[in-house]
């Protein structure tokens, strides 16, 4: 770990430089980036990420006094204090010290501590941000460990890959491949957006509509998984009904309340969430149609992968490009930059390529032949990075290669 050692000792330079001390420790959590099942684990269904090796690392002195000083070696970021007795949190503003906040919090709420010591902390990242590698996730992460780290406690670890209940399967991976990850350089605000509250309640919605056609207790359905579970069927039997039960076309909130038999008041009041009350279509079969065809993809990719054909890496291909194809068309999560790179990717000798993240914006995902990766990186950043126009700088960190990294860390000062 060469880099990472270097990378530390730099740290460890600005910390003295900016607090006039040494840290204690320092702490690391990668970025992840999700291969394949996208969109649907708020739906109850099992993803696939993988640890990748671009991390957060935060330095840590802890202190007497009850002051909670953080800083950030990137001076986009400011400084920020408060007291460690007495933190609060703006929800209205997605700061970046808030993530750090909520890490801190959380462990502060479940070892129900009121007393947290002071402390100096310098982070440093090269997550890119708003790229869909949970750059965000690792900072709540790393804060997280810091503060375990600072109170001598312990919190058993687990891969947030299957929901309800929550279970953790290490899949093996193509060793004649490679993951590229490259960044369509287009930054999508998950905080001030409404596009993905839109797409939960859709989905929502289209789970309380499945459980009412199949007489069951609709009312208390919240996820589409459950509608599933309850049916006791197969994915593809639920793509099946999905076609019986809802129509291609949106639906508007007068449609959703007969369905229902409840009236616009009710929907409003008892399923529609503040920031969805006012939209006026939802598109509930192509939200159902992504949710239950990404799932059923994931545990294909997983099969594959345990049985390992000699086409492996073209079969593995061919399911990101339907993902990306669904989430494009059905979950309309995409945008043309994004479209765009993907195209690029496969032309380029990508046996498959997908949006990765929460979309609109952020990077792509592309499964490589071992032995085309020099061409690949060399042709995709010439036709996407370095355009005749200008209109697209090439960024920093925009296109990598990256194979499975570790997870979290904790390294002690010697």
């Amino acid at each position: 770990m060469p880099v990472l050692y270097d990378r530390l000792l730099k740290l460890k330079e600005m910390f003295n430089s900016k607090f006039g001390s040494i840290p204690k420790f320092y702490v690391r959590a990668p970025g992840r980036v999700n291969i394949i099942g996208e969109h649907i684990d708020y739906c109850g269904y099992s993803v696939l990420p993988m640890a990748v090796e671009q991390d957060v690392l935060i330095a840590v002195e802890p202190v007497k006094t009850y002051a909670l000083q953080l800083a950030n070696t990137n001076p986009l970021y400011p400084d920020f204090s408060t007291s460690a007795n007495n933190i609060q949190i703006d929800k209205t503003k997605p700061l970046w010290h808030n993530y750090f906040l909520c890490g801190l919090k959380g462990i502060q709420e479940h070892f129900g501590l009121s007393n947290l010591t002071g402390m100096n902390c310098l982070v440093d990242g090269n997550i890119p941000p708003s790229s869909g590698l949970s750059s965000s996730s690792a900072l709540v992460c790393c804060a997280g460990l810091v503060t375990l780290t600072v109170l001598g406690r312990n919190l058993s670890k687990a891969k947030l890959i299957e929901f309800s209940p929550l279970r953790a399967t290490d899949v093996k991976l193509p060793s004649g491949a490679v993951f590229v990850i490259a960044n369509s350089c287009v930054e999508m605000n998950k905080a001030a957006t409404s596009h993905f509250n839109i797409r939960v309640m859709e989905c929502r919605l289209a789970a309380k509509l499945l459980a009412k056609y199949k007489s069951l207790q609709w009312d208390k359905v919240l996820r589409l998984e459950e509608v599933q579970a309850k049916l006791g069927i197969s994915l593809e039997e639920m793509l099946l009904v999905t076609e019986d039960a809802l129509h291609p076309e949106p639906y508007n909130p007068e449609e959703i309340c007969r369905c229902l038999g409840i009236s616009l008041e009710e929907l409003r009041t008892q399923i529609l969430s503040p920031n969805t009350q006012d939209v006026l279509i939802f598109k509930l079969y192509q939200r159902a149609k992504h949710v239950y065809s990404e799932a059923a993809r994931v545990l294909q990719f997983k099969k594959i992968c345990e049985e390992a054909p000699e086409n492996m890496v073209q079969l593995l291909g061919e399911l990101m490009n339907q993902s990306h194809m669904s989430c494009r068309d059905m979950y309309e999560c995409s945008c043309p930059e994004l479209d765009q790179l993907v195209d690029i990717c496969r032309k380029f000798g990508a046996q498959g390529s997908r949006l990765t993240g929460a979309g609109w914006g952020g990077c792509t995902v592309s499964i490589v032949p071992a032995d085309k990766l020099p061409s690949f990186l060399a042709n995709v950043h010439k036709a996407y990075y370095q355009r005749s126009d200008g209109s697209l700088a090439p960024e920093k960190q925009s296109l990598f290669a990256t194979k499975p990294g570790g997870g979290a860390l904790v390294f002690l000062e010697a």
